[in-house]
């Protein structure tokens, strides 16, 4: 028998089937009958797929790959399990886990992909690029000699990305500028910062955005804070919205700084006793007794959860916004000898009341399930059923995810206001008035009639078409989203943010709760005045 690649690996996969057979077999003398049972069934099973594998070697009617074979195997192996129970290839694990870290070696720009183009959304401060005067609006055309206008943004940053101390050319359609320019920049670790604003508003009230929970926001919440503090602040937001989750000690160590050592955040249960863990606070830490509230919304995932329902289980926070993602299981990365990895699904996660943040229909959505409307409400109602109790005995839900003590809708854009998003006409139109006017935008600048009127002109020119009732409806979400788009780029992200947020109605309906209310127990008998109401109504 001539021993190709294919026998070669088919024979290594029928050797380690007969050894797993020949485990089975052995341990299932000193069972009990019912995992004897389940053994002997797995022995079947092997044995079909070492038998299924072989047939198809040898007769199907095109040449086959068994490497290919064994992955679409793992695959569907894979589809039948919760769908955070994951296969990375070697490159995938490597970024998996250079994002909860929380650093990378990179240039040190943030990009989209906007038409054809990798176009630079903006240079990151005190990064390599933003050192070599990097600009947003710059299109990407070249990395290395080798073109890549239409690839996508995963694929532009692979190639950007590399090694600390090693050089790439990155080539530029600049806007304005009539010849491509060469950018040869060394890469460096450029540390992904977990808290991006944090600063005091005019009405004396702090703001902490937290983006993740990767391994830096414990150290970076702790300055935030420090700083916030020493400006004389009388309440705190923390804007939870849009945060996929990240590292379990992290969340528990930030919840710390507002509840002290020693108290019980999260437990985890699963199929085996040692999954069945609990963690505690251990720093001997614990801010003022200022009001805070935490927003969360659809979009808020994992830890996130963990900090956000462990507030409201201290009663240390308000929550408010949407009921949050309820991923509320507990995954663990395998590395595999092939540099491959694996992150299983291995316990859930409860909280300190009780409560598992987990949402069992999710899981039928990630997989591609069809949910109807039914089992989406009998989900929601779920959240009045299972009724738990915070450390000061006040009442909180179950059923998945973290439910707010005040919900707060977010205004939604109109169709126009979409339109002019997705077709980048406000980011576009920002880049072409600071190349004229740059050295004429101070940092209080605001846009007004004239240049209302020059964007209008350029959308025109640029075939979007609108009517006079979609300027009325979104004149002011336009005149704010300009403003902040050119104060972000010439004074820096966070002068733009503090601006952007003007248009926020979900947080400003939030930050209104502080000018009503002096203490968190004014704001959780207002919440409970709340909940009454509508448990009322929903009675009726």
């Amino acid at each position: 028998m001539k021993f190709n690649n294919f026998n070669k690996v088919a024979l290594s996969l029928s050797i380690i089937v007969l050894i797993l057979i020949s485990a089975v077999v052995f341990s299932s003398s000193s069972v009990d009958a019912k995992n004897d049972e389940s053994q002997i069934g797995m022995y079947n099973k092997l044995r079909l797929f070492n038998e299924v594998l072989f047939k198809l070697r040898e007769h199907y009617v095109d040449e086959l790959s068994v490497e290919q074979l064994i992955d679409a195997a793992v695959d569907g192996m894979l589809d039948e399990l919760d769908p955070h129970t994951t296969y990375f290839t070697r490159d995938e694990f490597d970024r998996f886990t250079t994002d909860t870290r929380g650093e990378f070696g990179g240039l040190g720009i943030s990009i989209d992909k906007m038409g054809e183009y990798i176009t630079v959304v903006s240079p990151i401060e005190g990064t390599p690029a933003y050192h070599m005067g990097i600009l947003a609006g710059d299109r990407i055309i070249k990395v290395d000699g080798e073109d890549v206008i239409g690839i996508s943004t995963e694929d532009a940053i692979k190639k950007m990305r590399g090694e600390k101390g090693t050089k790439v050319t990155i080539t530029i359609d600049r806007p304005g500028v009539e010849t491509d320019l060469d950018f040869e920049i060394e890469r460096d670790i450029i540390k992904i910062k977990s808290i991006p604003y944090a600063f005091k508003l005019d009405n004396g009230i702090g703001y902490v955005r937290v983006r993740q929970f990767n391994q830096n926001v414990t150290r970076e919440l702790r300055a935030a804070l420090d700083e916030l503090e020493d400006e004389g602040i009388r309440g705190l937001m923390i804007d939870l919205r849009f945060n996929p989750g990240g590292l379990l000690d992290e969340a528990i160590n930030t919840v710390n700084e507002f509840i002290g050592r020693g108290k019980r955040v999260v437990f985890t249960k699963g199929r085996t006793p040692q999954t069945d863990v609990e963690y505690y606070t251990k720093f001997n830490r614990q801010r003022d007794d200022y009001p805070v509230i935490v927003m969360i919304n659809e979009a808020s995932a994992s830890a996130s959860e963990i900090f956000a329902g462990s507030m409201q289980d201290w009663d240390r926070g308000l929550v408010v916004g949407k009921t949050s993602f309820g991923k509320g299981s507990v995954q663990r990365l395998f590395p595999l000898e092939s540099g491959d990895g694996l992150k299983i699904t291995t316990a859930k996660y409860y909280i300190n009341s009780g409560r598992c943040i987990h949402r069992e229909i999710l899981d039928r959505v990630l997989r591609g399930e069809r949910v109807t409307q039914e089992e989406w409400d009998e989900a929601e109602e779920e959240h009045y059923n299972d009724v738990y109790y915070t450390n000061e005995g006040r009442v909180v839900y179950g059923g998945g995810g973290i439910n707010p003590d005040i919900e707060i809708d977010q205004s939604s854009l109109t169709s126009f206001a979409m339109e002019l998003r997705r077709t980048n006409a406000l980011f576009n139109f920002s880049i072409d008035y600071i190349l004229e006017h740059d050295e004429d935008i101070p940092a209080d600048f605001e846009v007004g009639e004239q240049v209302m009127d020059e964007f209008f002109s350029y959308i025109d020119n640029e075939g979007i078409e609108y009517e006079q009732a979609d300027i009325d409806s979104t004149y002011e979400w336009i005149s704010n989203s300009i403003t902040s788009n050119i104060i972000s780029r010439v004074h820096g992200d966070e002068a733009g943010y503090k601006i952007s947020i003007r248009q926020d109605s979900q947080l400003q309906e939030a930050l209104e709760l502080f000018d009503r209310f002096d203490t968190l127990q004014e704001m959780f008998a207002h919440a409970q005045e709340l909940r009454e109401e509508e448990l009322q109504a929903r009675s009726e």
